[in-house]
């Protein structure tokens, strides 16, 4: 059986944004998918929040030699600070300085090869080190309005029982081709421990619906299974078949966040939570609710006469 292991509060997070985002192209041509924006903020920045709130300080960026969008956005920006300043839109000043707050640190690791998610992590293993640290994949925007963030749903979980823990939500059945699915023991409230984890199986073979989302917390020690981990579907380092390795060793546990997951890798999962982030937005809402009134009108969608 699988042991715990020592109860640790992660600080440190990885981002694999080396991806070249072709679903989106032309746009993703000269601009990330990371930076692609849900209203007026770029989507790598909600996921980066989420890490801060969750109490990590050490920001782990695994990206390619030829994206630099990402580096730029969370480096300094002198000249437009300094003409922000001497316009006087320190509003706009505020926005641009904070992007990271005071103690956090971004550090950006290079992805030499595209061998896929698991080698991406592996990538970060030198910034790591031996303490337990978060994945996060920004294509997966997860909005709790009136709670805290799944990554801080999973921390909390994963430090007080001294596991890891993968971010899950139940899918259709017919869909699990499309998703890694678990199998879990004693699944109970939000959480239970992962005994099998399978890569995108068909309907018949899946051991459940429940579906990994991108949000891990793991161990260490992963990456001795990442090394040990040859390519999978593929020809890539799959970061499913390192997890399926881990669970014999320590616990990692399936956890339902509370909160609403946007698939921000494809076009509609992007647009819906554009339209979500613009009704809630504290500045346009009233006016992104009656332009969408206005648009189903003309479409003959609702009528409102």
């Amino acid at each position: 059986m699988p042991t715990n292991t020592k109860k640790q509060r992660i600080r440190k997070a990885v981002f694999p944004v080396a991806g070249l985002g072709t679903r989106f192209l032309p746009a993703t041509k000269t601009v990330p998918k990371e930076m692609l924006p849900i209203v007026d903020r770029p989507l790598i920045q909600y996921a980066v929040d989420e890490a801060i709130e969750a109490g990590c300080d050490t920001l782990i960026f695994v990206t390619n030699r030829y994206k630099h969008a990402v580096a730029d956005y969370f480096d300094k920006a002198y000249e437009l600070e300094q003409k922000l300043e001497k316009s006087g839109k320190h509003e706009q000043l505020d926005l641009v300085r904070n992007v990271l707050p005071e103690g956090v640190r971004a550090v950006f690791v290079t992805q030499t090869e595209a061998l896929g998610l698991g080698h991406a992590v592996l990538c970060a293993k030198p910034v790591v080190g031996d303490e337990p640290f978060a994945v996060m994949l920004p294509d997966d925007l997860i909005w709790n309005k009136d709670g805290p963030g799944a990554l801080k749903q999973m921390a909390d979980h994963a430090e007080k029982f001294g596991v890891g823990a993968i971010a899950v939500q139940d899918v259709p059945e017919e869909q699990t081709a499309s998703y890694g699915i678990v199998a879990v023991e004693g699944f109970e409230d939000r959480h239970g421990a992962i005994r099998r984890i399978v890569e995108k199986p068909q309907p018949a073979d899946a051991p459940s619906t429940l579906a990994v989302v991108g949000r891990y917390i793991l161990p260490p020690t992963i990456f001795d299974h990442l090394e040990k981990t040859g390519k999978g579907a593929g020809g890539e380092i799959q970061l499913t078949d390192a997890i399926a390795s881990q669970i014999a060793d320590s616990q990692i546990d399936a956890y339902r966040f509370k909160g609403t997951r946007f698939d921000c890798g494809t076009h509609i999962g992007l647009v819906e939570a554009t339209i979500r982030f613009a009704l809630d937005h504290e500045k346009i809402s009233d006016a992104a609710r009656d332009s969408m009134t206005k648009a189903l009108q003309e479409l003959g969608v609702i009528d409102l006469s």
